[in-house]
């Protein structure tokens, strides 16, 4: 079942007669139900302009993105608000946590937001935070924890209103290598054990070859991809960074 399909997206920023620029020229991939998929690519690629296509917080101006079937270009700003609630987590490379808030009131915001009530909220975050680990720290304020810690209440956050698809921007970006590696882990536990589909964008090889496909953009266009198939992650890591020095 296909959770996300980008048909021909294209993206230019500029107005009509003045200079303008082509950020995407026709993107066209597809996402199935319980894949992890990484996007690679180096600064100015395209990138972080397809994701912000993805996630419905810019919009194309060619082509489509559905995202479970839905056509977010045709929803006003009202509506694509409460789809991007239901349908899409988020996780930020710098964590994106209210400092005023608690652990546990920042994993609850979408729900509180989507107007659930205490008592069908607390379950919620108390299941996906039991899932990552991180029920003792509930309590805490984010300025209290590690960014280990930050990070997996963003995952929480992203994941406690049970989206169709996880989005990832540069998750590890701002974590040291050890809990890089711990929150990679984790995604990739989740994506296979809980069947969560994941997307992440991401410059690092080893990042990348957590996932089971990874696509490879570059100047605006998806060019070619590598599939993980039967490989371990370190055989992947390494087909990967041949590719990345055949690519150079």
């Amino acid at each position: 079942m296909e959770i996300l399909h980008v048909d021909h997206v294209t993206k230019t920023y500029g107005k009509r007669g003045e200079k303008q620029y082509q950020a995407l020229k026709g993107i066209d991939f597809t996402v199935n139900s319980g894949e992890f998929v990484a996007i690679m690519g180096a600064s100015g690629s395209g990138k972080t302009t397809l994701l912000n296509l993805l996630s419905t917080l810019d919009r194309p101006t060619g082509g489509r993105v559905l995202i479970n079937g839905q056509d977010n270009s045709s929803l006003k700003d009202n509506q694509l608000a409460d789809f991007r609630s239901k349908q899409i987590g988020f996780i930020f490379q710098d964590f994106n946590l209210l400092e005023s808030l608690t652990n546990r009131e920042n994993i609850a915001l979408p729900l509180a937001l989507s107007g659930l009530t205490p008592n069908r909220i607390n379950p919620l975050v108390n299941k996906i935070a039991t899932r990552l680990g991180i029920v003792e720290i509930l309590a805490k304020y984010p300025v209290e924890i590690s960014g280990g810690q930050k990070q997996r209440v963003a995952a929480a956050r992203a994941l406690v209103h049970d989206p169709a698809i996880l989005l990832a921007d540069e998750p590890t970006g701002a974590l040291d290598s050890k809990n890089a590696r711990e929150l990679l882990e984790t995604m990739a536990d989740l994506n296979h054990k809980d069947q969560i589909t994941t997307l992440m964008v991401t410059h690092d090889p080893i990042s990348a070859s957590f996932a089971s496909r990874i696509l490879f953009i570059k100047d605006g266009k998806i060019g070619k991809q590598l599939l993980r198939n039967d490989m371990s992650r370190i055989e992947f890591y390494h087909s990967l960074i041949y590719q990345m020095e055949l690519a150079e």
